[in-house]
């Protein structure tokens, strides 16, 4: 029987549509963006920006698309995208949120939120880009257009749903170092952890989409600054955002860059105490996930990378009935199933308050007894994505894979993922072990496989 082949987005990545501004990211193309976007969800849509120079021009393309389909637009200016999240959770029919994330100043990008709060899935956003690409609008005669009006203070609601899901207080005489590299929490995580009664000290907290001090990335290289504040000024932790604020990491207590998956690993342990269930995470994630949730009879249940995938079974999850306790990525970026589903760093950097306050020990203590970790990570920039993949698939058949997304290679001691990049000519390759000889002979073992296909 003959199948047709599944459609693929062409525009949208895993995280919505980003690109080069002037290149690919243009007003004109983010206007037929949210003039398809408001023709499948008509009614009241938000929109919201991060600090980037280019965002100005391009929400206002964003809100004229809207209304020429006839949407009514509520504008709440800049603000961290799990907080246009929550809000249109609360009281919109859509929302459109115009960032490039963690990507450098000269991109800007579009993601649009469906009326659950959660980002669109990979359907629709196919059927928003055959709208743009065909011209298929439902615009409206003059007496139709819709109206816009602007909502810059409706970003307190999110810091108030925040605080409001640990204890009052928790804070209370600890120190923290906020750096929201010039980007969209330039407020926001602050006042979260000031109201949870934190001493809170802040660096590159003003708007600034030129991201003068570090890209919006948070690299351990470009925290360097605040680790030296955290140390200088004996502060308990420093949490950093990327652009528009779905993630955090953080610096410990001693200065030190806590790597994402050991990040995961440390929250989980708090959000999971005490219960059991699922967490859901990609199949790049870190196996001390698996150790934590073993430590709390939970289970894990692995996705395709990305967080909108990760917050989507998370809902599957739910709606069979199943008990899904936390998920999230080996990025810092957590999803929290009692607030909302998706990525949120405000929530994160409250959920740390939280876990110190409980724990009554320093997070270098907690980083330090992790179980051992040891992961290597690849990155080659080549078009040969499908002969390497071939090439592993016969090389390792007699080991466990996993082809949810890319190969995952699972062995007793070890684990490896060959992963194409979705949007560029790119294959990433993780290798995890609680030893490192055993992920650098895996590595070996790899490259072996991998390194006359480079050539």
């Amino acid at each position: 029987m003959f199948m047709a082949e599944a459609k693929k987005k062409q525009l949208f990545g895993t995280n919505g549509v980003r690109g080069v501004v002037g290149e690919l990211m243009t007003p004109e193309l983010v206007m037929k963006i949210a003039m398809a976007v408001g023709s499948m969800r008509p009614g009241t849509v938000a929109v919201g920006r991060d600090t980037r120079t280019s965002g100005p021009a391009l929400i206002e393309a964003a809100k004229a698309g809207l209304m020429a389909v006839g949407c009514d637009v509520v504008d709440c200016g800049i603000l961290p995208t799990p907080g246009l999240q929550y809000l249109v959770k609360e009281h919109f029919d859509a929302g459109v949120v115009i960032t490039a994330s963690h990507n450098p100043g000269n991109y800007n990008g579009v993601k649009v939120i469906e009326p659950d709060g959660t980002e669109m899935d990979d359907e629709n956003s196919i059927a928003v880009e055959q709208r743009v690409f065909s011209g298929t609008f439902e615009t409206k005669g003059w007496e139709e257009v819709g109206s816009s009006r602007s909502a810059p203070d409706m970003y307190q609601e999110y810091v108030d749903g925040v605080v409001a899901k640990v204890p009052a207080g928790i804070g209370k005489g600890m120190t923290v170092v906020i750096d929201p590299g010039c980007g969209a929490a330039y407020w926001t995580t602050a006042a979260i952890l000031s109201a949870l009664g934190c001493r809170v000290m802040t660096l590159n907290a003003q708007p600034d989409g030129r991201f003068p001090a570090r890209n919006p990335e948070p690299s351990e290289e470009g925290l360097a600054p605040m680790a030296d504040l955290v140390r200088s000024i004996g502060a308990h932790f420093g949490v950093a955002h990327d652009g528009d604020a779905d993630r955090a990491v953080f610096i410990d207590d001693k200065g030190r860059f806590v790597e994402e998956n050991k990040e995961f690993a440390l929250v989980a342990d708090a959000v999971c105490h005490g219960k059991s269930g699922i967490i859901v995470t990609p199949v790049s994630s870190s196996r001390l996930i698996e150790q934590i949730g073993e430590r709390h009879s939970c289970t894990v249940d692995y996705t395709a990378v990305g967080s909108i995938y990760v917050a989507r079974r998370m809902r599957a999850l739910l709606d069979e009935g199943k008990s899904v306790i936390f998920g999230g990525e080996g990025n810092g970026g957590l999803i929290y199933p009692n607030h909302q589903f998706c990525r949120d760093g405000g929530m994160t950097a409250a959920m740390m308050v939280h876990l110190l306050s409980l724990k009554k020990e320093s997070l270098s203590s907690l980083v330090d007894n992790l179980p051992p970790s040891v992961m290597l990570k690849h990155k080659f920039h080549t078009d040969k994505a499908p002969a390497m993949l071939q090439a592993v698939r016969k090389k390792f058949s007699n080991d466990e894979i996993n082809g949810i997304d890319g190969l995952r290679i699972d062995r007793a001691d070890a684990w490896a993922l060959i992963r194409p990049s979705g949007t560029e000519p790119l294959v990433r390759l993780y290798i995890e072990s609680q030893t490192e000889n055993v992920a650098k002979a895996f590595e070996k073992e790899i490259m072996d496989c991998i390194n006359p296909i480079l050539k």
